[in-house]
């Protein structure tokens, strides 16, 4: 399947045209093999964790087999908020400012209880980066640009209309039954990943579950189309007067799309309240009885915070919402999924490459279900927040919010969904720890690198992050080491030479002096730093960063 074989000039119209685009069936093959065709890495889903995942692999020179059983893009808005670091990983693979162009950029949010404002806070109040805190899209904008830039990668083949029926794991790989218009066939993956969604029929194929917490509530989203003159903020109401005591989200979306996410309360009947004649009325009350609305999609979903005990099960791994699943306030769902798929990528290229053992593979479980725990806390408390489960809860909420109109102290205590931040990996195996004193607490081993605008020396602006290497990047303040040069797959920047600091900020952001060094994983995560690094030092943190220290410890004492 070729770009031009998809209408995609249905993206430059607004959301009808986009959710009408339909990927045609084509026949594999594979159909025609006498025995299962063998593939180093099938992908199940093709949402924004699928994906994201064939796109880096494949920018990784890695051949991967997309199967979805739809063939068109996700109904409905769903997730709309995509946040900083799925913005920049997103510009690695091509896509995030063709994103950002369309999405409705946003930094602030207010908090109201009743009719009044208690405080608002911004997201990102400091200069220096290239990505916004957040944008609101509609996924199904953001499905359609990343499967436009799928398409544009030879080693990618999305097959629609193949549906998984079944996965039978083996030592070395996985056996997988499709089903397609056109009758079944069999793949064998020597890797399959699931990130076929929070239903994950493979999961329930293995007989593997997610357990959790269900939480008794239920909320109505509302997308309407209408032209108002609200901020681009993210504004949330505690207990307003045009829907007592419940809680009411408002987000602007692209094409003059509102997001309306009102509480119902655990009685409430889904079905009922999905009707318009039912929908209409608690809009007109927020917006006021002559405003003029229409309604574009609606439905009522119920809170559930909720993870596999293992994201790993042999040659088949879980990514995205089928390995983890949280409340959607905080933006924690989708963003989540894409930095798992991050995670995971370049370690299943080492991996494919020779370069590393499985035992760096089998740090991808270990890593993401930590980051699946804090989305998942931070989920929780949001949700305990919002929906008080007794009338003491209730009081003390309501006096919080309250205190939080004078008190910083109170403010912190407010949760109306903590917004979605990368996972810093503290206990990762990957890490090296400190030897020397650092003044910069947000840029620890197992840190995401913070972004900052760099200039090369040829004049040319450009940002941190977008210099990194594919694979590793040793930054040295000042000039790179001679022993550099023979440390492989790892690409040397010498801050102040290779790139310029034109405002300080790379070193002010990561408490840098002369001399001081930050090995970055390929991922961008921080795993080593030095005030002065000894080539020893730095090729004894990758071994560490690659799991292959531990190898060769365990080699050595057998």
């Amino acid at each position: 399947m070729k770009p031009q074989d998809i209408p995609f000039e249905a993206l430059r119209g607004t959301g009808p045209e986009v959710q009408a685009i339909e990927f045609p069936y084509r026949r594999s093959a594979d159909q025609d093999a006498a025995t299962p065709a063998r593939h180093p890495v099938v992908v199940v889903g093709a949402g924004p964790a699928g994906l994201s995942l064939a796109i880096d692999l494949a920018q990784r020179g890695q051949p991967v087999v997309v199967l979805d059983n739809d063939y068109r893009l996700s109904i409905g808005s769903r997730a709309i908020c995509f946040s900083k670091r799925a913005l920049e990983i997103w510009d690695r693979l091509g896509v995030a400012p063709r994103m950002v162009d369309k999405g409705v950029s946003w930094n602030v949010g207010k908090v109201f209880f009743h009719d009044q404002q208690v405080y608002q806070f911004n997201l990102l109040p400091e200069d220096g980066h290239l990505q916004p805190a957040f944008i609101n899209l509609q996924q199904y904008y953001a499905e359609a640009y990343l499967v436009e830039r799928a398409l544009q990668l030879p080693l990618i083949d999305i097959r629609w209309h193949n549906k998984v029926t079944a996965v039978a794991p083996r030592a070395e790989g996985a056996l997988v039954s499709i089903d397609t218009p056109e009758g079944a066939y069999q793949l064998d993956a020597d890797w399959l990943v699931a990130c076929d969604g929070s239903r994950s029929p493979v999961r329930a194929m293995l007989g593997l579950e997610s357990k959790g917490r269900i939480f008794q509530d239920r909320f109505l989203i509302a997308d309407v189309k209408m032209q108002a003159d609200f901020p681009t903020e993210r504004w949330f109401w505690f207990d307003p007067p045009f829907h007592p005591h419940q809680s009411v989200l408002l987000h602007r979306q692209p094409d003059n799309v509102w997001r309306i996410d009102f509480q119902l309360g655990w009685d409430a009947d889904p079905e009922e309240e999905k009707k318009p004649e039912n929908i209409l009325p608690r809009v007109r009350a927020l917006l006021g009885h002559d405003a003029q609305f229409e309604l574009e999609w609606a439905s009522v979903y119920t809170f559930a915070c909720l993870r596999m005990d293992r994201f790993v099960h042999g040659r088949v791994i879980f990514a995205g919402d089928s390995a983890h699943g949280v409340s959607p306030f905080g933006a924690r769902g989708a963003n989540s999924g894409v930095q798992d798929t991050e995670n995971l990528a370049w370690k299943l290229d080492w991996l494919l490459k020779g370069r590393a053992s499985e035992a760096l593979l089998a740090t991808y479980g270990p890593e993401r279900e930590y980051a699946a725990d804090e989305n998942i806390l931070n989920s929780t408390r949001a949700t305990d927040f919002i929906t008080p489960k007794s009338e003491i809860s209730r009081l003390f909420r309501d006096a919080t919010l309250d205190l939080a109109r004078e008190h910083e102290f109170a403010r912190r205590l407010v949760n109306s969904g903590r917004l979605s931040v990368p996972a810093t990996l503290h206990g990762s195996v990957l890490n090296t720890p400190d030897a020397d004193a650092f003044a910069a607490p947000r840029q620890v081993p197992g840190a995401v690198l913070l972004d900052a605008p760099v200039r090369r020396p040829d004049g040319q602006d450009g940002w941190l992050l977008r210099e990194l290497g594919a694979d590793f990047t040793l930054l040295c303040f000042g000039p790179v080491p001679a022993w550099a040069a023979g440390l492989s797959h790892v690409k040397a920047i010498g801050i102040g030479h290779d790139l310029l600091d034109p405002q300080g900020l790379v070193a002010q952001r990561l408490d840098a002096q002369p001399g001081t060094a930050y090995l970055i994983r390929p991922d961008q995560h921080v795993c080593a730093r030095w005030r002065a690094p000894t080539e020893a030092a730095v090729r004894a943190a990758l071994a560490t960063a690659t799991a292959t220290a531990a190898a060769s410890a365990t080699a050595t004492a057998a």
